[in-house]
């Protein structure tokens, strides 16, 4: 996917998605995503929760604060740069202002150097600067980074167990809620090969409700 066609493709789904007015809450996932709880518990965290959930930090590190072009100030200074993961949430009208950006977003299109990744930098950053208070900071998908490396660990079929799905529920995190605090944490899990599929589809009925 070239360098810009990432962050595009996220405001063209949302531009989409935002066409139906039912529609008032955003997750975005990929095809090695799937749900960890069923479907009434998601629905019901998402429409009641007072945030929306992309995670957003800055670190001194290259992967972080290195990709960073002064040529971005003063719109958005060095202080102000995020990064996170790029599999977010968001209510319908913060959906709205992402999509009806420009400002911010040119700047990524002309200053996001073939090193800095968009839709890891535009979205966090974009979310700290115009709704910081209204952000968990946090994403809501899980993934196994243990291993290193630039990319989180991939499951097949001999992984996929409710043990193994249990234990996402239930991995020792704990988070902030609508204020108070929970260990409910994450909703989706990845990153699963298509291998994985069958097992998955065999787990629906007793561990989603499905």
């Amino acid at each position: 996917m070239g360098l810009h066609h990432a962050g595009g493709a996220e405001k063209r789904l949302l531009a989409n998605a935002l066409l139906d007015w039912s529609n008032q809450r955003f997750v975005l996932v990929s095809e090695s995503c799937v749900p960890v709880f069923n479907f009434r518990t998601v629905y019901e965290y998402l429409v009641n929760s007072a945030h929306s959930y992309v995670e957003s930090y800055n670190m001194d590190v290259p992967q972080c604060a290195g990709r960073y072009n002064p040529s971005m100030a003063p719109d958005v200074k060095e202080e102000q740069w995020r990064k996170g993961s790029e599999w977010f949430e968001l209510s319908r009208d913060l959906a709205v202002d992402v999509v009806a950006d420009h400002r911010y977003y040119s700047l990524f299109r002309r200053h996001c150097t073939p090193s800095c990744y968009p839709d890891e930098h535009y979205i966090p950053t974009f979310l700290h600067l115009r709704h910081g208070p209204r952000n968990a900071n946090r994403t809501l998908t899980w993934a196994d980074w243990s291993r290193g490396g630039p990319h989180p660990a991939r499951f097949g079929k001999a992984a996929v167990t409710p043990e193994f799905i249990a234990a996402i529920r239930n991995n020792g995190t704990r988070c902030i809620y609508n204020g108070k605090p929970t260990t409910v944490c994450y909703l989706f899990t990845r990153k699963f090969a298509p291998s994985a599929l069958p097992m998955l589809l065999n787990l629906t009925t007793t561990l989603l409700d499905f």
